[in-house]
């Protein structure tokens, strides 16, 4: 059913599904394969980023041995400034999925977790001639791939798809437009909520848009994508700390701004939400030129913003069987998440909401084996059902 020239590399261990699974003891394990998957969404991006992306898929225990087994699959999707195989060890993902699975708290599942990580450091999981189709690569060119090439249950009600912090972004982004493809969503610390890209202390007119703001700048100002791996809780003056270089990602974290991490940031979201494939070299327009606000770009950013966009989309999340919703309540993004929270609320749209003592990332591993497995064990299909 698989194909072995698709398979970059079988078995890898990575501290994935080696030496990090050693605590287990008799419990058997799963494993976890790094492939490439090829997106035709994602051809002639202006960026010039491969369309051959790295993939993990964690393989349940017994995917080894009963080999007429089908599994449901949830996609979880990382954040801004890492790559996936950061990912897949920063939140010990195997090493979760296995502990939970030897302790009944969650069913076997396979876990999807593709590289999103660009020359800008992030895709935003958006869709742009600069930067690639990522909504369609997800939910579209991803999900084909793994269905035709694993024993999946290929049915929506069989697919959750979940992240943090940009990947909580893509999550809803995403989640909003393809209730045809997946039944659950699992929002982490979302970013990029609401993208308003106007500099601090005046509107058009001032200079200094550089990296937009976070929770804790002046209301309305953009929810930035913070990078992982280190807490960003902003300070008084609005600003979160010093991001994490991107890292565990491809060629490009020295990019712009000559660093990675969030000297980015802007530029990322730019090729996501603001393209111009008639402005070379980077093909994008930035929220203020020459000093002066953009108003139409200034827009277009905040179109780009779910608690903007989530009136148009209430009939496809009322689709979903379950979504949750969590942040912790010293992460400099807990505003606008809970903002979220009261908008779909609001327009009555069912989910949880949760908030926990913690920042940023201080507690993502431990969220996703406590939390986020036992979620898509609850939401998934775990047999067929009839068409």
């Amino acid at each position: 059913m698989r194909t072995p020239a698709s398979i970059l590399a079988v078995i890898i261990s990575l501290g994935i599904a080696g030496p990090v699974l050693a605590g287990a003891g008799t419990a058997k394990k799963g494993t976890v394969e790094h492939i490439k998957v090829h997106g035709a969404s994602l051809e002639g991006n202006l960026t010039g980023d491969s369309p051959d992306r790295d993939v993990f898929v964690y393989l349940p225990p017994s995917y080894a041995t009963e080999k007429n087994r089908r599994y449901p699959v949830a996609y979880l999707l990382h954040g801004y400034g890492i790559g996936a195989e950061f990912w897949m060890n920063f939140t010990k993902l195997a090493e979760a999925a296995d502990k939970d699975i030897a302790a009944g708290t969650a069913k076997e599942f396979i876990i999807v977790s593709p590289d999103a990580n660009t020359k800008w450091n992030g895709s935003m999981y958006s869709a742009s001639p600069t930067s690639g189709d990522w909504e369609t690569y997800i939910a579209e060119d991803l999900v084909k791939y793994v269905d035709s090439h694993y024993r999946t249950i290929a049915q929506r009600a069989a697919r959750g798809l979940g992240g943090h912090s940009m990947g909580g972004y893509g999550t809803v982004r995403i989640g909003m437009k393809r209730p045809d493809v997946f039944s659950s969503l699992y929002i982490m610390s979302a970013c990029c909520l609401l993208n308003d890209p106007t500099p601090r202390g005046g509107g058009a007119g001032r200079a200094g848009a550089a990296a937009p703001g976070r929770e804790g700048a002046p209301a309305g100002r953009a929810a930035a994508a913070p990078a992982e791996g280190r807490a960003t809780t902003a300070p008084a003056n609005g600003r979160a700390g010093a991001p994490g270089q991107g890292r565990g990602g491809r060629a490009g974290n020295a990019g712009r701004g000559g660093g990675g991490g969030f000297a980015n940031v802007q530029i990322a979201e730019a090729a996501a939400w603001s393209s111009n494939p008639n402005n070379p070299p980077d093909y994008v327009d930035l929220p203020v030129k020459d000093g002066e606000l953009q108003p139409l770009i200034r827009d277009k950013w905040i179109a780009n913003s779910p608690l903007v966009m989530i009136d148009q989309y209430v009939t496809n999340m009322k689709k979903y069987s379950m979504i949750g919703l969590e942040v912790g309540v010293q992460d400099s993004l807990a505003d606008s998440n809970r903002q979220l929270d009261r908008e779909m609320t609001m327009l009555g749209i069912k989910h949880t909401f949760e908030t926990y003592e913690g920042d940023h990332t201080n507690h993502v591993a431990q969220r996703t084996e406590e939390n986020v497995l036992p979620f898509f064990t609850k939401a998934l299909a775990f047999t067929a059902t009839k068409r």
